[in-house]
Order: C-alpha cells, then structure tokens, then sequence
C-alpha cells in the first residue's frame, strides 16, 4: 500500500520539484520510529540530503544505472550539502554489478608536488594545528570530479551532461535551507567572513533561516563548465587558473601541474567472509576495509548473539577488538603506491586470532600495552555516503570528504566550491594525533603525490552470492567503528535495516583509552559491569550518518536513513 507522506514546502524550478520537511509521497522515507519495513524492487537511493536522493531516484527512473545515479547524486551532493558534498574533495567507490562483479575507485587527494614532511611543524618540530586545517595550504588536489569521470567512463549509461544538469539547477536557482543547515552556516560565519574576505555565496547579510534559498551562481557555471568539458572542465583552463589564483592568495601549493596530473585508480576490492557473508569492501588509502575485516574476524568466534545487543560482554569484546585494530590501523597502513601495506597478513585468521589472546574478561585491556602487532610483510566528521541500487541489482557504494565541515573553509574565488582540508589527515608529525585523536606513523608520513589515509569504509556485502546490504557512513574515526555496530545489529541482533541504522552507537579507537558512547547507548547497569573492570565511559555527541540498503528474502530493497541528520531514502 502507497504510504503519503506530507512536505511542509514545495518549490518548483524549471520543471524540478524541491520538497523540504519529511518528504516526498509514496516513495520516500526518513526514519519514522523503527518501522521502516517498505520494499521496493525497481530501485534505491539513501544520502544525506533529500534533493540528492531525489536526484538519484529521477535518474534511475529514466533508465540510469546505479553508477549514474552515483554520478548525478555526487553533484549535487556538492550543492545541497556544502559541508561535506564537494567537487573540492575526494573520496573512495564501490562498486558491485547484477552479476557479482565487484570493483573499487580511489579517487581519495593526493599531496601536490611541494608537500614536503615537516610542512605543518614550527621551528621545534611541534604541528601547528590550524595550518593543516584552515586556510589554502590545508588543500589537497581534489579528486571527486576526476573520480566521477572515470566511473561513469567505465560504468555509466546515460549521457554525461543528463547528469550533471540537476546539479546545476539546484546551484542556479537554489534550493531551500533545511534547520539544521541554516544553523551550521550561521554558525560558521565568523570563520568565513576571515577566510573569504571577497564573499562566498555561504555569506549573506545576517542569518540565514531555515527554507530560505541558498544560490550559488558561480557553482553553477563551475558545473557547467565541468558538463560540458568533463575532466577538462575542472582540472584545466578557467576552473585551474581559479584554484592556482587561490592558492597564490592564502599561500597554497598546488599548482596547475598538480591538477593535470591528477588521476582516480581503479583498484581491486578487500574481501572477507564473516558467517556465511561476504563482505567487499576499500582497499587502502582507505583503513576502513582492513580494519572492518579484521574486527569481524575478531568477534566471528564469540556467541554475540546469545549474549545480546549492548549487553556487557558484547561491548566488551567489540571495544578489545577495537583497541587493537586501531593500534594496527596507526602502524601499518597508509597510500599503498608508497608504502608496502601487509594487507593479506593483517587479515588471516591466525593473525586475529593472536591478537585477542592477551584479551581478559576480568579487566580492561591498557591501551598503553596494546601495540601494534608484528605482520610479515584520520578524517573529521563531516564526510558523507551514499548508498545506490538499481532495478537490475546493480549496487554502489560511495563516501566522500572534504574532511572537515566545510572544508578549509575556502571557496574558490569565481568557482564557487570549497576546498578541502584534506592534508589534516596524513600523519603531521608520526606519533602525534589529528584533529580527532587519530594517531599515525610513518605509512602515513607526508610526501609529494601522495594519498593520506582515510577511515571510510564504503561497504558491500553478499548472502549466497547474491547482493545484501550496502552500507556506509561519515563520522571521521568513527567510520570503521560504526560500520561494524550496524553490520552486526543485521546479522547477529535481527535488526531491520532501520534498526539497525538507528541504534545507539560507542566507539573505541585505541587512543584515547576511551569508549565514547552516544546518549543511551549503554545502559546504567551494563555501564557500572564495565566500569569496574576499569572501562573508561564518556559521552558525546551524535557518531555518523548511516545511510543502507537491505535486500530482503522477498527480493525487494528496504533502506535506512541515519535520524542524526537531515538523511532521506527514495525507492520505487
């Protein structure tokens, strides 16, 4: 039965139809308790923003395949969700057909040429924070708009420009401001009016209201520019000379050589297996793939679900298992065309398996003793996913960065896009922690060209060789963390998708020596269980933005959008 759900505002620009509040009729849905039990088989799409979903769903409509839909909903991601959406950033595909094929793209930033190690070091050899993280010089060579251009050279079905033109639409003549991003921008004012003395189209006079229109005009030629031209619209002529002009304005480093020579590289997927599933997943740069197998491989031997959701001793070997992938995570892994990662090592069962054998159910685990194990052989919160599926069973599954909200909190002078901030996240000085408590070694030390890691964790996963779950996440170190909570909610708990998606999440990331907790996420008694073993217990606030796909045994998709934001799912 078609289910109507009523939008507080409709807006109707050149033949496209913009709802805010909870959203469309009949194939829409944001989380409305934990009953979101609707199947569709013709389709799916689950991002961050409503617009985008519906961006998405329209192109799967007119015939497009998951990775058009991918394409189109990345672009205008870039435009209704400027915090974290980009053509200024970067981010990882992948990428799994009807048939089982799977494949992965990298289109994560890279350093320009004259990055150099101790870049964000003062004279002592202490990081000077706000160097990494605001301003030109925080930027790495953006990726996304090379990274669509490949998949949809690879993959795509419908014409190219088909695309980008909602994205411009949605730029030129602008869309309405949901609560929350009226009060992110108001609240980042300061920092722009600092660090875009000539305006941006995210500054106004005075305070941006919920509903009201964000336009951004010079974003709209920028798109076009990039409709038109593909690659070239971007990372040649007048777009380049932009990017090399604010460089020269903030003291950046990229230059136009740093642009041309930019590519996305297709690479082949992790896989693992955890009780009859198959998980495909990122490779590195990307941490989140490794680091999700071996926590699953870590739990796979214990009974979770005879013990139960949240429960004291399911908390407590996911936490055991999470201190010491993330001291794993710290040592060995970086850009994988620098640094020989041992990715088939830190994945063998025996390997896990040592791991866990100086875990004590009678105390906590010290961080301070946990090392990273001996093998043979950090992004902020702001990151945002999305997760595709089209009629023919086609599935993506993409996260994407500008790493902190809103970047370096730059846009680009007669561009209209953010930079992003993207070089916080190499190892500034090994041993010492980013932004978020991230700590890295040398894997991921700074150098010319190359990738600084990532936590995110886009993710596929099968049931007898046929398509499952798409799942992903922002949420900066956290990432890894949640994706593992909601594949388990799934598997062992028998959470529905939304569920699954909508539970209360903890997170341990080895250093700090802390389970970080989201209000309600454990209760009082399982609480003080734990804290007399010497669990540390803090709270904080929301951990990521899920946004899922379930296949169901009936053969149709049942999505799930993360309440922490303004998340929509679309199906038909």
């Amino acid at each position: 039965m078609q289910r109507i759900i009523k939008a507080r505002l409709f807006l109707k620009i050149n033949g496209f139809v913009l709802i805010t509040g909870l959203l469309l009729s009949g194939c829409a849905g944001r989380p409305i308790g934990n009953n979101n039990t609707a199947d569709y088989r013709n389709g799916m799409v689950v991002s961050a923003n409503p617009f985008a979903s519906k961006v998405g769903l329209d192109i799967l409509k007119k015939g497009g395949n998951a990775v058009d839909a991918a394409v189109a909903v990345q672009f205008a991601l870039a435009v209704v969700y400027p915090n974290a959406g980009n053509i200024g950033g970067g981010g990882f595909m992948v990428y799994r057909s009807a048939t089982g094929v799977t494949n992965t793209l990298d289109f994560r930033e890279k350093a320009g040429a004259a990055a150099s190690r101790d870049m964000y070091l003062d004279a002592a050899g202490a990081p000077i924070v706000d160097k990494s993280l605001y301003g030109q010089l925080a930027a790495g060579v953006p990726g996304s708009v090379a990274g669509m251009v490949a998949a949809h050279a690879k993959y795509g079905k419908l014409p190219w420009a088909t695309l980008l033109e909602p994205a411009i639409l949605l730029a030129r003549n602008g869309f309405p401001l949901s609560t929350q991003q009226a009060g992110e921008l108001n609240n980042l004012r300061e920092k722009l009016l600092q660090l875009n003395p000539d305006g941006t189209a995210l500054l106004k006079d005075g305070t941006w209201a919920a509903t009201e229109l964000l336009k951004q005009e010079e974003l709209a030629t920028t798109l076009e520019l990039i409709r038109d031209q593909g690659r070239a619209g971007f990372y040649e002529g007048r777009v380049a000379d932009q990017i090399i002009q604010e460089m020269k304005r903030g003291g950046g480093i990229l230059t136009k050589t740093d642009l041309q020579q930019y590519q996305a590289v297709w690479r082949e997927a992790i896989t693992g297996a955890y009780k009859g599933y198959r998980i495909i997943t990122m490779p590195p740069p990307s941490s989140g793939g490794i680091a999700l197998i071996q926590l699953l491989k870590s739990v796979e031997p214990y009974p979770l679900r005879r013990w139960g959701f949240q429960q004291d001793s399911t908390v407590q070997l996911m936490v055991e298992a999470e201190r010491r992938v993330y001291a794993d995570r710290a040592t060995h892994l970086g850009d994988p065309d620098f640094y020989d990662v041992p990715a088939k090592a830190l994945m063998e069962d025996q390997y896990t398996k040592d791991r866990m054998k100086n875990f004590d159910w009678s105390k906590a685990t010290p961080s301070s003793v946990v090392k990273a194990g001996k093998v043979n052989a950090k992004e902020h919160e702001e990151t945002t996913h999305f997760s595709i599926v089209d009629k023919a069973g086609n599935a993506v599954s993409v996260t994407t960065t500008l790493n902190g909200s809103y970047g370096a909190v730059v846009a680009v002078k007669g561009a209209g896009f953010l930079l992003n901030n993207e070089m916080d996240d190499f190892s500034v000085k090994p041993g010492a922690a980013n932004m978020y408590g991230l700590v890295g070694g040398e894997a991921n030390s700074i150098a010319p060209g190359k990738r600084m890691l990532s936590s995110m964790t886009p993710t596929i996963l099968e049931k007898d060789g046929k398509l499952f779950m798409v799942v992903g996440t922002p949420g900066g170190s956290t990432i890894i963390t949640s994706v593992f909570q909601t594949i388990l909610n799934v598997i062992e708990f028998d959470h529905n998708m939304q569920q699954a998606v909508s539970a209360k999440r903890f997170h341990h990331q080895w250093l700090p020596d802390v389970i970080y907790t989201e209000t309600g996420a454990i209760d009082s008694l399982t609480r003080v269980k734990l804290e007399v073993k010497g669990y540390i217990i803090a709270p904080r606030g929301p951990m990521g933005r899920v946004d899922a796909i379930l296949k169901t045994k009936q053969g149709g998709y049942q999505g799930a959008a993360d309440p922490r934001g303004d998340d929509q799912w679309l199906g038909w």
